[in-house]
Protein backbone atom coordinates (compact mmCIF):
# COMPACT_ATOMS: atom_id res chain seq x y z
CA UNK A 1 0.00 0.00 0.00
CA UNK A 2 1.39 3.39 -0.95
CA UNK A 3 2.02 5.99 1.70
CA UNK A 4 -0.91 8.41 2.06
CA UNK A 5 -0.28 12.01 1.07
CA UNK A 6 -0.88 14.36 3.99
CA UNK A 7 -0.19 18.10 3.91
CA UNK A 8 -0.47 20.56 6.79
CA UNK A 9 -1.82 24.12 6.70
CA UNK A 10 -0.88 26.48 9.54
CA UNK A 11 -2.38 29.99 9.61
CA UNK A 12 0.06 32.24 11.44
CA UNK A 13 -0.11 35.84 12.62
CA UNK A 14 2.84 37.07 14.69
CA UNK A 15 3.88 33.60 15.83
CA UNK A 16 7.66 34.12 15.70
CA UNK A 17 8.06 32.85 19.27
CA UNK A 18 6.14 29.61 18.73
CA UNK A 19 6.23 28.53 15.09
CA UNK A 20 9.58 26.71 15.32
CA UNK A 21 8.23 24.56 18.16
CA UNK A 22 5.13 23.72 16.15
CA UNK A 23 7.14 22.73 13.08
CA UNK A 24 9.62 20.68 15.11
CA UNK A 25 6.85 18.55 16.63
CA UNK A 26 5.06 17.68 13.39
CA UNK A 27 5.81 14.03 12.49
CA UNK A 28 7.94 14.46 9.37
CA UNK A 29 7.60 10.82 8.35
CA UNK A 30 3.82 11.29 8.20
CA UNK A 31 3.59 14.61 6.37
CA UNK A 32 4.63 15.54 2.82
CA UNK A 33 4.50 19.34 3.00
CA UNK A 34 3.95 21.91 5.75
CA UNK A 35 2.43 25.17 4.57
CA UNK A 36 2.63 28.21 6.85
CA UNK A 37 0.27 30.95 5.70
CA UNK A 38 1.83 34.14 6.99
CA UNK A 39 -1.16 36.35 7.76
CA UNK A 40 0.25 39.90 7.65
CA UNK A 41 2.65 39.21 10.52
CA UNK A 42 4.68 42.13 11.80
CA UNK A 43 7.43 39.96 13.22
CA UNK A 44 9.75 37.27 11.81
CA UNK A 45 7.17 34.49 11.58
CA UNK A 46 7.84 33.92 7.86
CA UNK A 47 11.63 33.82 8.24
CA UNK A 48 11.53 31.40 11.17
CA UNK A 49 9.08 29.14 9.36
CA UNK A 50 11.28 29.03 6.24
CA UNK A 51 14.36 28.27 8.34
CA UNK A 52 12.50 25.31 9.82
CA UNK A 53 11.54 23.77 6.49
CA UNK A 54 8.04 25.08 5.86
CA UNK A 55 6.61 26.36 2.60
CA UNK A 56 5.63 29.94 3.41
CA UNK A 57 2.77 31.69 1.64
CA UNK A 58 1.95 35.36 1.98
CA UNK A 59 -1.68 35.91 3.06
CA UNK A 60 -1.89 39.71 3.41
CA UNK A 61 -5.65 39.92 4.05
CA UNK A 62 -5.98 39.60 7.81
CA UNK A 63 -8.19 36.83 9.09
CA UNK A 64 -7.84 33.22 10.21
CA UNK A 65 -10.01 31.98 7.37
CA UNK A 66 -8.18 34.10 4.80
CA UNK A 67 -4.91 32.44 5.76
CA UNK A 68 -6.43 28.96 5.54
CA UNK A 69 -8.00 29.77 2.16
CA UNK A 70 -4.58 30.82 0.86
CA UNK A 71 -3.22 27.38 1.77
CA UNK A 72 -6.14 25.62 0.10
CA UNK A 73 -5.69 27.70 -3.05
CA UNK A 74 -2.01 26.72 -3.18
CA UNK A 75 -2.84 23.00 -2.96
CA UNK A 76 -5.75 23.28 -5.38
CA UNK A 77 -3.43 24.79 -8.00
CA UNK A 78 -1.19 21.73 -7.97
CA UNK A 79 -1.72 19.10 -10.69
CA UNK A 80 -4.40 16.60 -9.70
CA UNK A 81 -1.88 13.82 -9.13
CA UNK A 82 0.12 16.09 -6.81
CA UNK A 83 -2.77 17.15 -4.61
CA UNK A 84 -2.94 15.66 -1.10
CA UNK A 85 -5.35 13.02 0.06
CA UNK A 86 -5.72 14.67 3.44
CA UNK A 87 -5.14 18.16 4.83
CA UNK A 88 -4.45 18.78 8.51
CA UNK A 89 -5.08 22.20 10.03
CA UNK A 90 -3.46 23.33 13.25
CA UNK A 91 -2.60 26.60 14.93
CA UNK A 92 0.80 28.24 14.98
CA UNK A 93 0.76 29.22 18.67
CA UNK A 94 1.87 25.83 20.06
CA UNK A 95 -1.40 25.24 21.91
CA UNK A 96 -2.08 22.09 19.87
CA UNK A 97 0.13 19.00 20.14
CA UNK A 98 1.31 18.26 16.58
CA UNK A 99 2.76 14.90 17.64
CA UNK A 100 -0.83 13.66 18.06
CA UNK A 101 -1.32 13.92 14.29
CA UNK A 102 -1.06 10.14 13.94
CA UNK A 103 -4.18 9.67 16.05
CA UNK A 104 -5.93 12.53 14.25
CA UNK A 105 -5.63 11.06 10.74
CA UNK A 106 -6.01 7.40 11.68
CA UNK A 107 -9.85 7.29 11.44
CA UNK A 108 -9.69 8.66 7.89
CA UNK A 109 -7.59 5.78 6.62
CA UNK A 110 -8.87 3.00 8.89
CA UNK A 111 -12.57 3.81 9.21
CA UNK A 112 -13.34 5.69 5.97
CA UNK A 113 -13.99 8.94 7.84
CA UNK A 114 -14.13 12.23 5.89
CA UNK A 115 -13.31 14.68 8.67
CA UNK A 116 -11.81 14.35 12.15
CA UNK A 117 -12.03 17.08 14.78
CA UNK A 118 -9.47 17.09 17.56
CA UNK A 119 -11.66 17.70 20.60
CA UNK A 120 -10.15 19.60 23.49
CA UNK A 121 -13.35 18.98 25.46
CA UNK A 122 -12.76 15.21 25.31
CA UNK A 123 -9.00 15.41 25.78
CA UNK A 124 -6.41 16.57 28.27
CA UNK A 125 -6.59 20.35 28.52
CA UNK A 126 -4.10 22.31 30.59
CA UNK A 127 -5.68 24.60 33.17
CA UNK A 128 -6.11 28.09 31.73
CA UNK A 129 -5.53 26.97 28.13
CA UNK A 130 -9.04 28.09 27.21
CA UNK A 131 -10.84 31.08 28.65
CA UNK A 132 -14.32 30.59 30.20
CA UNK A 133 -15.93 32.47 27.31
CA UNK A 134 -14.26 30.09 24.84
CA UNK A 135 -15.52 27.03 26.71
CA UNK A 136 -19.05 28.43 26.86
CA UNK A 137 -18.93 29.48 23.20
CA UNK A 138 -17.87 26.00 22.13
CA UNK A 139 -20.63 24.43 24.22
CA UNK A 140 -23.26 26.74 22.76
CA UNK A 141 -22.09 26.39 19.16
CA UNK A 142 -21.83 22.59 19.22
CA UNK A 143 -25.26 22.27 20.84
CA UNK A 144 -26.76 24.52 18.17
CA UNK A 145 -25.14 22.38 15.46
CA UNK A 146 -26.64 19.27 17.08
CA UNK A 147 -30.06 20.93 17.37
CA UNK A 148 -30.28 22.37 13.85
CA UNK A 149 -28.08 20.02 11.82
CA UNK A 150 -28.22 16.73 13.74
CA UNK A 151 -24.44 16.33 14.02
CA UNK A 152 -22.70 15.58 17.31
CA UNK A 153 -19.60 17.66 18.02
CA UNK A 154 -18.09 18.64 21.37
CA UNK A 155 -15.62 21.27 20.14
CA UNK A 156 -14.73 23.71 17.36
CA UNK A 157 -11.08 22.80 17.81
CA UNK A 158 -8.58 24.13 15.26
CA UNK A 159 -6.61 20.83 15.11
CA UNK A 160 -8.50 18.88 12.46
CA UNK A 161 -8.03 16.65 9.43
CA UNK A 162 -10.20 16.39 6.32
CA UNK A 163 -10.03 14.59 2.99
CA UNK A 164 -8.90 17.13 0.42
CA UNK A 165 -11.61 16.26 -2.10
CA UNK A 166 -14.25 16.81 0.60
CA UNK A 167 -12.63 20.10 1.60
CA UNK A 168 -12.92 21.32 -1.98
CA UNK A 169 -16.50 20.02 -2.21
CA UNK A 170 -17.77 22.05 0.77
CA UNK A 171 -16.42 25.31 -0.72
CA UNK A 172 -15.09 27.08 2.35
CA UNK A 173 -15.50 30.87 2.28
CA UNK A 174 -15.29 32.47 5.73
CA UNK A 175 -12.33 34.89 6.00
CA UNK A 176 -12.07 35.12 9.78
CA UNK A 177 -13.63 33.90 13.03
CA UNK A 178 -16.33 31.72 11.46
CA UNK A 179 -13.89 29.38 9.73
CA UNK A 180 -13.99 26.37 12.08
CA UNK A 181 -17.74 26.39 12.62
CA UNK A 182 -18.37 26.90 8.89
CA UNK A 183 -16.42 23.73 8.14
CA UNK A 184 -18.40 21.72 10.69
CA UNK A 185 -21.78 23.08 9.63
CA UNK A 186 -21.01 22.44 5.96
CA UNK A 187 -19.79 18.95 6.82
CA UNK A 188 -23.25 18.34 8.28
CA UNK A 189 -25.04 19.88 5.28
CA UNK A 190 -22.99 17.78 2.86
CA UNK A 191 -23.47 14.62 4.97
CA UNK A 192 -19.77 14.04 5.50
CA UNK A 193 -18.76 11.13 7.69
CA UNK A 194 -17.30 12.88 10.74
CA UNK A 195 -15.84 11.88 14.07
CA UNK A 196 -13.86 13.37 16.94
CA UNK A 197 -10.83 12.18 18.86
CA UNK A 198 -9.59 13.54 22.20
CA UNK A 199 -6.53 15.77 21.88
CA UNK A 200 -4.27 17.56 24.35
CA UNK A 201 -4.27 21.33 24.60
CA UNK A 202 -1.92 23.69 26.43
CA UNK A 203 -1.56 27.38 27.12
CA UNK A 204 -0.54 29.11 23.93
CA UNK A 205 2.72 31.02 23.52
CA UNK A 206 1.88 34.74 23.43
CA UNK A 207 -1.50 36.46 23.69
CA UNK A 208 -4.54 35.20 21.80
CA UNK A 209 -5.73 37.53 19.06
CA UNK A 210 -9.30 36.41 19.74
CA UNK A 211 -9.95 35.42 23.36
CA UNK A 212 -7.16 37.68 24.62
CA UNK A 213 -9.22 40.83 23.95
CA UNK A 214 -12.81 41.82 24.72
CA UNK A 215 -13.30 43.02 21.14
CA UNK A 216 -11.91 39.79 19.68
CA UNK A 217 -14.09 37.65 21.93
CA UNK A 218 -17.23 39.60 21.03
CA UNK A 219 -16.66 39.51 17.28
CA UNK A 220 -15.70 35.83 17.32
CA UNK A 221 -18.82 34.87 19.27
CA UNK A 222 -21.05 36.95 17.01
CA UNK A 223 -19.51 35.52 13.84
CA UNK A 224 -19.80 31.92 15.04
CA UNK A 225 -23.50 32.27 15.85
CA UNK A 226 -24.18 34.18 12.61
CA UNK A 227 -22.45 31.44 10.59
CA UNK A 228 -24.53 28.69 12.20
CA UNK A 229 -27.82 30.43 11.42
CA UNK A 230 -26.98 31.80 7.95
CA UNK A 231 -26.25 28.31 6.62
CA UNK A 232 -29.59 26.88 7.71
Amino acid sequence: MSRPTIDVIIPAFNEEASIANVLADIPKELVREIIVCNNASQDNTAEVAKQNGATVLNAPQKGYGSACLKGIEYLKNKPLDAQPQVVVFLDGDYSDHPEEMYQLVEPIFKNDIDMVIGSRALGDMESGAMQPQQIFGNWLATNLIRLFYGYEFTDLGPFRAIRFDKLIEIEMEDPDFGWTVEMQVKAAKYNLNCTEIPVSYRRRIGVSKVSGTVKGTFFAGHKILWTIFKLL
